[in-house]
C-alpha cells in the first residue's frame, strides 16, 4: 500500500507543477484553449494518444470485448492505430491545420459556422458537444474509480470526487498546454506500463502459449459458435460482424470527435505534422493493440470476483479482477498507467466542452461583449460545471462503462464527422446537408436509447457514422449551395500552399 500512495502521491504533484508551470500560457483565450499554437509533434502525438485511450478502454472496453471476441478483440487496437491514428493524421492532420488557422477557428462549432457560414450550426454543435460529452467523462470516471476500488479499497463514490477535483484544478491552472505536457509525462508512463502489466498477467497463467492453450479449450457461448472450442483464439473470434461494428465506431469515430480534432488545431506547423503521425501510430499500436490483447485473456480469471449474485458477468470488473493477485509494485504501475490514460482524456474533454460553450454559444449571443480575461474566467466556471455534472452520472452509472462511451461516441462522431471530413475537401457540402448530419446523428442515437431497435450502442454509433457519410453528399445534391466565391475564399489558403508545394518539389 506505501509502494501505491508514493507512487500516486508523486504523480499528483508532477500534474499540480505542471499546471502552475503553464499558467503563463493562459493569459490569452488562444493561449488557454490551444496553447498558443506552439505544441511541437510529440507534446500533439502523445496528447492525441492519451485522449484517445482511457479507463474505458483499459477496463471497459479491453474487459467486455475480450470476453466476448477473445484474442481477436486485438484487432480493434491493430483498427485504433491505423484508423483513428495513422489515416486520420494523413487525411484530416494538415488540412485541418491549414483551414482551421485561414478561418480563424479555435473549435469545432466554430468551423462549422465559418466553414458553412450558419451561425445556427455552431450554437447546435456547441450544444451536442456539451451534452454527449457528459456521459463519455462520466464513464471515464466509473472505469478509473473501479480500478482504484480494487488496488486501495476506497469507496467508488470518493474515487470519482477525487479524480473530478485533480482534473479540474490542472486544467483551470494551466489550460490547453498543462494538459499537453502532462500528456506526454502520462503517455510515457502509459507505454511502460501497458508492456509490463501484459507480461505479468501472461505470467500468472504459465506464459503466453499456455495462456493461449487454455484459452483454446473454453467453449464458445455466442449463439453463433455455441459450444465450440477454439472460437477465442480464432483468427476473427466467434462474431466477427459485431467485431467489425466495434472496430468502426472506435476507429473511425476520432475523426469526428472534437477533443481529438482540436489537437490539429494546436499543433506547431504543418512539418510537425509528418513527425506526429509517426509518433501517434506507435503509441496507438502499443497502447490499444497491447489494451485489447489482454482483455482478450479475461475468461482466464472467471469467478466470483467478476459476477454478481445472479451470476452475470460484470464486464467492468474484468481487467481488475486480473490485476488482484500482482505484486504491489505492477499493481501501483497499473493504477498509475490508468490514472494516466483517463486523466489526461478528463483534461481534454472538460477544456473541450467549456471552450465550446463559451466561445460558440455564449460569446456574442448570451453576452454581447466579452473580454480575453471574461472569457477566460468563464471556460473556468463552466470547466468546474460541466464536472460537477459528469461526477453526479458517474456516482448514479446507469449502464456499462462500454455502452456510455458508445452514446458519446455516436452521437458526436455520427453529427460531426462526415460534415467535417467533407468539408475539408468538398466546396459543395451545403449548410442543410450538416443540419441533416445532425440530426441523424443525435436522433439516432437517443430513440436507441429510448426504443433500443439496435440491441448494442456500439453498433448504433457506428451506424450514425456510415449513415452521416453516405447521407450529407446526397442531401448537397439537391439543396441550395453556398455562394461559390465564399467557398473558394475558405479554400484558398490551402490550395495555394499545395502549389507552392508542387513548384518548390519540381524546382
Amino acid at each position: 500500500m506505501i509502494i501505491k500512495l508514493a507512487m500516486l502521491i508523486v504523480f499528483f504533484i508532477a500534474m499540480i507543477i505542471v499546471g502552475i508551470y503553464a499558467r503563463k500560457h493562459t493569459t490569452s483565450v488562444d493561449g488557454f484553449v490551444l496553447g498558443g499554437h506552439s505544441a511541437g509533434p510529440w507534446l500533439t502525438a502523445f496528447a492525441y494518444g492519451t485522449s484517445y485511450f482511457s479507463a474505458v478502454v483499459f477496463i471497459g472496453y479491453a474487459g467486455q470485448f475480450g470476453w466476448k471476441y477473445g484474442m481477436s478483440a486485438t484487432w480493434i487496437g491493430i483498427g485504433n492505430a491505423l484508423i483513428g491514428s495513422l489515416l486520420a493524421w494523413i487525411v484530416l492532420g494538415r488540412r485541418t491545420k491549414v483551414m482551421t488557422r485561414h478561418l480563424q477557428a479555435r473549435t469545432m462549432p466554430e468551423f462549422f459556422e465559418k466553414r458553412y457560414f450558419s451561425k445556427g450550426l455552431k450554437i447546435a454543435a456547441s450544444a451536442i458537444c456539451f451534452i454527449f460529452l457528459v456521459p463519455y467523462t462520466a464513464s471515464i470516471y466509473n472505469g478509473l474509480s473501479r480500478l482504484f476500488e480494487m488496488a486501495f479499497h476506497i469507496p467508488y463514490q470518493y474515487c470519482v470526487i477525487g479524480m473530478a477535483i485533480f482534473t479540474g484544478l490542472y486544467v483551470i491552472l494551466g489550460g490547453y498546454m498543462a494538459t499537453a505536457i502532462n500528456d506526454f509525462i502520462q503517455g510515457i508512463i502509459m507505454l511502460v506500463g501497458i508492456c509490463v502489466t501484459i507480461a505479468a498477467v501472461l505470467n500468472i497463467n504459465g506464459g503466453f502459449m499456455n495462456s493461449v492453450f487454455l484459452m483454446a479449450k473454453i467453449p464458445s457461448d455466442n449463439p453463433v459458435t455455441l459450444g465450440q472450442q477454439g472460437a477465442f483464439t480464432s483468427f476473427f473470434g466467434p462474431d466477427p460482424v459485431n467485431l467489425l461494428g466495434v472496430v468502426i465506431l472506435t476507429s473511425l469515430g476520432t475523426w469526428g470527435l472534437p477533443q481529438m480534432i482540436g489537437k490539429f488545431y494546436a499543433i506547431k506547423d504543418e512539418k510537425s505534422i509528418n513527425t506526429g503521425t509517426v509518433i501517434s501510430t506507435i503509441f496507438a499500436f502499443v497502447v490499444a493493440g497491447g489494451s485489447y490483447f489482454l482483455g482478450g485473456f479475461g475468461r482466464l480469471f472467471d469467478g466470483p470476483g467478476i459476477r454478481d449474485a445472479g451470476g452475470n458477468v460484470i464486464f467492468d470488473r474484468i481487467v481488475p479482477e486480473m490485476l488482484v493477485d500482482l505484486p504491489d509494485v505492477i499493481v501501483a504501475v497499473v493504477v498509475v498507467l490508468v490514472l494516466s490514460a483517463s486523466m489526461s482524456t478528463l483534461a481534454s474533454l472538460v477544456l473541450t466542452s467549456s471552450s465550446t460553450l463559451t466561445l460558440d454559444c455564449l460569446k456574442g449571443f448570451v453576452f454581447k461583449k466579452m473580454s480575453e480575461k471574461q472569457q477566460i474566467i468563464t471556460m473556468q466556471v463552466l470547466i468546474v460545471v460541466f464536472i460537477l455534472i459528469s461526477v453526479l452520472l458517474a456516482l448514479n452509472p446507469t449502464t456499462f462503462i462500454a455502452q456510455l462511451m458508445g452514446i458519446s461516441w455516436g452521437a458526436l462522431a455520427g453529427s460531426f464527422l462526415a460534415p467535417f471530413l467533407y468539408g475539408l475537401y468538398i466546396k459543395k457540402i451545403t449548410p442543410a446537408a450538416v443540419w441533416t448530419s445532425f440530426i441523424l446523428g443525435v436522433g439516432i442515437t437517443t430513440s436507441n436509447m429510448i426504443f433500443k431497435f439496435i440491441a448494442s450502442p456500439i453498433n448504433a454509433g457506428a451506424l450514425t457514422m456510415v449513415a452521416g457519410l453516405v447521407v450529407v453528399p446526397l442531401v448537397s445534391l439537391v439543396t441550395k449551395k453556398p455562394e461559390a466565391a465564399a467557398v473558394d475564399g475558405i479554400f484558398a489558403a490551402y490550395d495555394e500552399k499545395v502549389e507552392k508545394s508542387k513548384k518548390h518539389t519540381l524546382e
